[in-house]
């Protein structure tokens, strides 16, 4: 999915309070959208009865088919959402679904709800320039060597780079992979679980790596431990005081020639066998 502008993001959380239910519920139906162009949208969220499809027209099904009013919820979330998209200069719809969704005047009721007004909504962040569409990582980071995506997340790896990229809500965060080599990428039970990388370490959790950056803002390196200033050794007793005049002495006496290495080096290990 393409990143979320702040107006995007705020579009989300007031359908969510509109509707009642979470961010989470709303993106899912989003991207279920975005993976059909427009044409359907097949999802599968606890908060929206499970597994469930909708079409433009009014069909709607769900897990609990004798729910009306989650059905009624669905219409008018998938509603409201086709009708942001179909106006989004960045997503690309067959001919004639712009029309089909602006016919849903703002004020009217769709399915029991009132539908809010979507106004002149810019929903997502324009690729860059230059850029293949559906590159969504940092450009910096060059081609990956592997992508994929699973539930609302999506992730790049950078093995040259030693970088993870994870898109979560339209949000980018690039984690330093330190020395794994990574041959798989999975995600832990339940909708948001985290990720999990497999690596010639063992299974890694992604949240526990260092964060480069987020949203292309780089992330403050962390100081380096300033190791603490070594003290010079001070004898504890007047006997080793007493030991190391004498290896002081039997150096000045090397040093005028008087004792050779050998005897400076015998007497000096000598002395230091009595600490």
């Amino acid at each position: 999915m393409p990143r979320l502008t702040d107006q995007g993001l705020q579009k989300i959380s007031d359908l969510a309070q509109h509707y009642g239910v979470s961010a989470d519920a709303v993106m899912t139906l989003l991207q279920a959208l975005l993976n059909s162009k427009g044409m359907m949208a097949q999802f599968d969220h606890r908060e929206l009865g499970g597994a469930g499809q909708w079409m433009p027209g009014g069909m709607t099904m769900v897990g609990d088919m004798f729910n009306h009013g989650l059905k009624a919820k669905v219409d008018g979330l998938c509603s409201e959402l086709s009708q942001i998209l179909a106006l989004q200069p960045f997503v690309s719809f067959p001919a004639g679904f712009q029309s089909q969704s602006q016919r849903q005047g703002g004020g009217q009721q769709e399915g029991g709800h009132d539908v809010l007004d979507t106004g002149s909504v810019s929903l997502f962040v324009p690729e860059t320039p230059g850029r293949a569409s559906g590159e969504w990582w940092p450009a910096e980071l060059g081609f990956p060597n592997g992508t994929g995506a699973q539930n609302q997340v999506r992730y790049a790896y950078f093995n040259q780079k030693r970088r993870l990229a994870v898109e979560l809500n339209g949000h980018v965060t690039v984690y330093d992979t330190l020395d794994h080599q990574i041959s798989g990428v999975s995600q832990r039970q339940g909708r948001g679980g985290s990720l999990t990388l497999t690596s010639q370490h063992g299974t890694v959790i992604v949240s526990t790596l260092p964060v480069a950056s987020v949203d292309g803002v780089q992330t403050k390196a962390p100081e380096p431990p300033v190791a603490p200033a070594s003290e010079p050794y001070r004898p504890d007793s007047a006997q080793e005081t007493d030991l190391f005049a004498k290896i002081e002495r039997l150096a000045e006496l090397h040093k005028k020639g008087i004792l050779t290495s050998e005897e400076f080096a015998a007497k000096k290990a000598e002395l230091l066998s009595r600490l």
